[in-house]
C-alpha cells in the first residue's frame, strides 16, 4: 500500500500559515495601526492571482492559502484596532491619538 503525505503536509503548512498570521496581525496593528491594509490586499491578491498560474497542486494550493490569509487578516487589522480600544489589547503609546480611549498605563504595560 503506497501512501501519499502531499495532503497532510499542505494541511500543517496551512495550520502553520494561519497560525503566523495571527501575531503579524497584532504586531502590525501595534506599531503600525490599520494603514498597512493596503499591503495585505496587494500581497494577498498578488498570491491568490499567482496560485492560478501555477501548475503544481500543491504549491497553487500553498499560494492560495497564504493569499486568502493576507486577505481575511485586512478585516483581522481593524478588528484588532477595535479589540485595543476596548483594552483588551495594549495600546501602543507613540500611536495613542488614532483611539478612542486613552492610554492606561495599568492596562497597557501589564499586557506585554
Amino acid at each position: 500500500m503506497e501512501l501519499y503525505y502531499e495532503g497532510v503536509i499542505l494541511a500543517i503548512c496551512t495550520f502553520l500559515i494561519i497560525g503566523l498570521c495571527h501575531p503579524l496581525v497584532i504586531k502590525t496593528e501595534y506599531y503600525y495601526g490599520t494603514k498597512p491594509w493596503i499591503l495585505y490586499l496587494i500581497v494577498g491578491i498578488a498570491c491568490c492571482v499567482g496560485a492560478l498560474f501555477i501548475e503544481k497542486v500543491f504549491w497553487s494550493a500553498l499560494l492560495g492559502v497564504t493569499g486568502a490569509s493576507l486577505l481575511w487578516g485586512i478585516g483581522e487589522l481593524f478588528d484588532q484596532k477595535k479589540r485595543v480600544e476596548r483594552g483588551w489589547f495594549p495600546m501602543n503609546k507613540d500611536r495613542e491619538s488614532e483611539y478612542t480611549r486613552q492610554y492606561d498605563k495599568e492596562i497597557d504595560e501589564r499586557k506585554k
